[in-house]
């Protein structure tokens, strides 16, 4: 969204009121939410409508805006055509309102709107979303815009519903932030997450640019972090996901709702990048195999797995982490920095996986890789580490450019769970620390969680497996430390839900049918 200049605005310190005043509205967001579940909606469809109306909201405030009017929408399909409705009135012209912004393929705006449908069906209900819960409430305390934090904590909120998959595209924003805080996004990079879920790496690194250089931006490059155009650019498979990363980057002012759509909609690992970026930060959907579903003549539906055949890639593989590995390795530019959420497989896989580690660690600087424990992620079972490497010009002498990488368990002996023991941004201070930002590789130190391996160590290793520990964990040894009953049972159902995500994969490939009524890990 395009805006004056608000350096005051933007740098203000969220006050205990504001942040009190987005957790009231957040739960009251959701506890409507739990209203419309009874009457059959789930929580993603309820997203999407509170994306909807939302920016009907906001382009009617900017309409009004006295410093800066702007309209957006048309003046018959606006908020105030819509919040004069009611009861089943209300409920056609939404729909009437949903179809003809869907018409603008290419901007923010078709991208918030592409295949835009109704899902309240019960005028009532809609009437009390747009006039108690949208049109009446206060979005701004303190000079503080409340909309994007309240938005992203219903994202959050809607992450733990697991019955439909929606943590899948939510990141643990503790997890982000410290990512963010390494890699140090700086006002020239061009950033990018080629599989951005709900936009949180990108909504991460602007906040990073904003609080810490808005001072030193030339006027050129504070529109830029406004528009975001040429700087900041996702891509999502998902078009209904896409929809809540533009919504979320728009509220937290990023974008231009009218203008080019920061997002892009489809396969990112079809075709080559056209466009390189300096910073990539992504968290690729787990799940390791690619696939599309095949209509067959008969009206049957199959399973085609998919190997990419792309010249940019060293090794041709079905399976979906690797080949994102591979993508984001084309999609840096030389001196880029990368920084990729990705499962333990990708670490010690044979065939196309020690083919692209080769690689990695030969054509890149692999300097960093954290260790992530279990618990902390909304898909069960998931062990992942994050790779931190700068993309380099090739040598001339064929040495490789990576020396060293470095290694912090995060794992070992430490365990959270969704509920009981969340991880905070404070548990990983200590790696933020051990990394130090900004500052030669040779001043870091050694201690018992953090460890440096030599390239020559690394690539002698069978298969260049990276899946490295060298820890014990207390719990294995000493039975004064078992875990707590809570987590023990949560790992258990981790473990189980991970294996039935395997059977089901299994069952699919056979060509059976499998149905969603297991119980989901909480």
């Amino acid at each position: 969204m395009t805006t004056p200049d608000t350096t005051a605005t933007e740098n203000a310190t969220v006050t205990p009121q504001a942040h009190s005043q987005t957790n009231t509205l957040v739960a009251k967001l959701w506890n409507y939410c739990n209203v419309l579940r009874d009457n059959g909606l789930s929580t993603i469809e309820y997203v999407e409508q509170l994306s909807y109306l939302l920016f009907l909201k906001m382009a009617d405030e900017l309409s009004d805006d006295p410093f800066n009017p702007k309209r957006i929408v048309p003046k018959d399909y606006d908020w105030q055509s819509l919040a004069s409705k009611k009861g089943v009135a209300l409920e056609v012209h939404y729909r009437n309102i949903l179809q003809e912004l869907a018409a603008k393929p290419g901007t923010t705006l078709g991208t918030i709107f592409a295949k835009a449908q109704n899902r309240i069906t019960e005028p009532a209900l809609l009437e009390k979303l747009v006039v108690d819960l949208i049109g009446n409430q206060d979005w701004t305390i303190d000079g503080t815009d409340l909309k994007g934090d309240a938005y992203e904590g219903l994202l959050a909120k809607g992450a733990e519903d697991t019955k439909t998959g929606a943590g899948q595209y939510f990141t643990p924003r503790p997890l982000i932030d410290a990512i963010v805080d390494a890699v140090q996004p700086r006002p020239d990079d061009t950033i990018a997450d080629p599989a951005c879920g709900t936009g949180g790496f990108l909504i991460a690194a602007h906040s990073y640019i904003r609080n810490h250089h808005m001072r030193d931006l030339t006027h050129e490059q504070r529109v830029a972090l406004s528009e975001g155009k040429g700087m900041i650019f996702g891509n999502e498979l998902v078009t209904g996901t896409a929809r809540l990363a533009a919504m979320n980057m728009l509220l937290h002012g990023i974008g231009d709702s009218d203008g080019p759509s920061l997002i892009d909609v489809g396969d990112a690992l079809a075709e080559k990048p056209k466009r390189h970026a300096s910073l990539v930060l992504a968290n690729p959907p787990f799940g390791r195999k690619s696939a599309i579903t095949v209509i067959g003549t008969d009206g049957t539906a199959e399973k085609e797995e998919i190997s990419y055949a792309r010249d940019d890639f060293r090794a041709t593989t079905t399976n979906k982490q690797l080949n994102f590995l591979q993508h984001i390795m084309s999609l840096l530019a030389i001196d880029g920095r990368g920084a990729v959420v990705l499962p333990d497989n990708v670490l010690f896989e044979g065939g196309a996986g020690e083919k692209i580690r080769t690689r990695l660690l030969q054509d890149f600087d692999l300097h960093t890789m954290l260790r992530l424990p279990t618990g902390i992620f909304y898909a069960g079972g998931v062990k992942a580490n994050v790779l931190f490497f700068d993309k380099k010009t090739p040598r001339a002498d064929g040495k490789p450019h990576t020396t060293k990488m470095w290694v912090y368990d995060f794992r070992t002996g430490l365990h959270f769970t969704l509920k009981q023991r969340q991880l905070r941004r404070a548990d990983l201070e200590e790696f933020v620390q051990a990394y130090k930002p900004g500052e030669p590789l040779d001043e870091r130190v050694e201690s018992e969680r953090f460890k440096a391996f030599d390239y020559d160590d690394l690539i002698a290793r069978d298969k260049v497996n990276l899946d490295i520990s060298w820890m014990k964990d207390p719990a294995l040894e000493d039975a004064d430390s078992l875990l707590p009953p809570e987590v023990i049972a949560q790992e258990i159902v981790q473990d189980l839900q991970a294996a039935l995500d395997d059977f089901k994969a299994i069952a699919q490939a056979l060509g059976g049918e499998v149905t969603d009524e297991s119980p989901a890990a909480e």
